[in-house]
């Protein structure tokens, strides 16, 4: 399977490390041969190989800085922009794993829209292509005859999609409901323990949970995002950030812990979504939901079904690994179709 990264960040760099060191067990026990043709980076030079890049070699030349140094290896071509790179490498996957942006999905869209041109599938991390443009991306892979896979968008590698889409199809889905978010999770558990909300985000941060600007995790929206594509995914409705309700934590005091433990109750920030719509806010829940037992930076879905009531899966929502591992599920998926 030939395959270009566009993306080479945490996420990109997770998947590639899983390639190099799961390369042998994969061929094993699958049959199944990845070559990664080309990587795209922002800033930090794209290389495109048609024989395929040296997966340690690649890792080793982004963890210097720039794809520059990467080796002069013959057949190896340099800095071509992504789309240039996307026109040439012939491969036969993308995987989208660039940075997110919520309000135009740009310039991911445009990268999913010239890979299906190109005769590739798609394989997302990238939650804006899927969160805003989710019909018109299908209805162009189904025109062409490919796939767009993308569990990497909601719980990272925990199989939350796939459990909705997949395992539980024949069943009625009437809400799913969960904790989409592991830094707010992760600061509503330090300060059940004690912790200033001021202090918890600090140490978020300190962790690597948080970003330097925590505001997408703390204010909702990037729960939020995971609540549209549940929605366009599982409803068939394309929902839009300015219709939701969406409050984050912020404003959530050491007090106000403190008076949820003392009515058997615990903080928690809330996505939930219907078919007729969805919300994002936090909520005080008893210690008996199913719920309330997920603590730290763990995420977690209940989908209301027909047919079994509630489902409750549980399971990492972030980290390099984690997501990386989705983005080989969805290809393991392809390879089994037979790409």
């Amino acid at each position: 399977m030939r395959i270009v990264l566009i993306g080479f960040g945490t996420v990109g760099q997770g998947f590639t490390e899983i390639l190099r060191d799961k390369g042998d067990a994969l061929r094993r026990q699958y049959g199944f041969t990845p070559q990664l043709v080309g990587v795209a980076t922002r800033s930090r030079g794209t290389l495109m190989a048609e024989d395929g890049l040296d997966l340690n070699a690649l890792l080793e030349a982004i963890q210097k800085g720039h794809l520059d140094t990467y080796p002069n290896n013959p057949g190896v071509t340099r800095n071509l922009s992504t789309l240039e790179l996307l026109e040439q490498c012939g491969a036969q996957v993308m995987l989208e794993a660039g940075t997110t942006d919520l309000q135009t999905a740009q310039p991911a869209l445009d990268h999913c829209y010239t890979a299906l041109a190109k005769g590739m599938h798609i394989v997302s991390a990238n939650k804006g292509p899927i969160a805003l443009a989710y019909p018109e991306l299908m209805a162009r892979a189904s025109k062409v005859g490919k796939q767009v896979l993308f569990e990497a968008t909601v719980m990272a590698g925990t199989p939350s999609l796939r459990l909705a889409m997949q395992a539980l199809a024949g069943a009625t889905i009437s809400e799913a409901r969960g904790i989409f978010n592991g830094t707010t999770n992760y600061i509503l558990t330090q300060m059940e323990g004690g912790m200033s909300y001021a202090h918890a985000l600090a140490q978020a941060q300190a962790l690597g949970y948080a970003e330097a600007d925590p505001t997408a995790d703390v204010d909702g929206w990037d729960a939020a995002s995971k609540v549209l594509i549940l929605a366009t995914a599982i409803f068939g409705k394309q929902l839009k950030l300015s219709e939701m309700t969406v409050r984050g934590i912020s404003s959530i005091t050491s007090e106000d812990v403190e008076a949820a433990r003392a009515a058997g109750e615990r903080w928690k920030l809330i996505a939930r979504v219907t078919p007729q719509g969805g919300t994002v806010e936090p909520l005080r829940i008893p210690v008996t939901h199913p719920l309330a037992s997920v603590g730290g930076a763990t995420n977690a879905v209940t989908y209301v079904t027909d047919m079994l009531g509630e489902v409750t899966l549980v399971g990492a929502g972030a980290g390099r690994r984690q997501t990386g591992f989705a983005l080989l599920a969805d290809l393991l998926d392809l390879h089994r179709l037979g790409v």
